[in-house]
């Protein structure tokens, strides 16, 4: 693995992560915001009872999820040095991925959800996943908007 790792360059340095956590805040609250038809009404409806329920929500799951979706992002970074990209490049050898980033990226609730106990909950999870690769796809243009600023 390069030395140049997405890790250092979005997590190495203690005092970005607070920008790093509004911008991805901003990103999803934007996803969100341009969702349409009738599924982006429910999104739209689900997302804001969440975030009146519980103030910070949002800020808070990212914060606990940054790592991880950094980590999942890491061998795309990777791939990307090897191929001589320049960092502003990212988003686009993201773009260019999306299906393999969506489902990188839906990795870490795919771990959590094999590992649950709830059968109801696990059930669920299985008949929304792929609406959710759908949506973290089309989200992909955003975060390598947002990543590039810190790369």
């Amino acid at each position: 693995m390069s030395e140049d790792t997405l890790t250092k360059r979005l997590l190495g340095d203690a005092a970005r992560r607070p920008r790093l956590l509004d911008d991805c805040v901003r990103l999803i609250d934007d996803e969100v915001s341009s969702k349409g038809g009738l599924s982006g009404l429910a999104i739209k409806g689900g997302y804001k009872i969440v975030c009146a329920v519980k103030p910070g929500v949002i800020r808070e799951a990212m914060d606990h999820l940054l790592d991880d979706f950094v980590s999942r992002l890491e061998p795309f970074w990777q791939a990307h040095v090897v191929e001589g990209g320049a960092p502003a490049a990212f988003g686009d050898a993201l773009r260019r991925r999306g299906p393999e980033v969506a489902d990188a990226l839906l990795g870490i609730t795919d771990d959590r959800a094999r590992r649950a106990k709830n059968a109801t909950l696990k059930g669920a999870y299985e008949r929304l996943r792929p609406q959710a690769k759908k949506h973290v796809e089309e989200a992909i243009p955003r975060v390598g908007r947002t990543l590039s600023v810190y790369l």
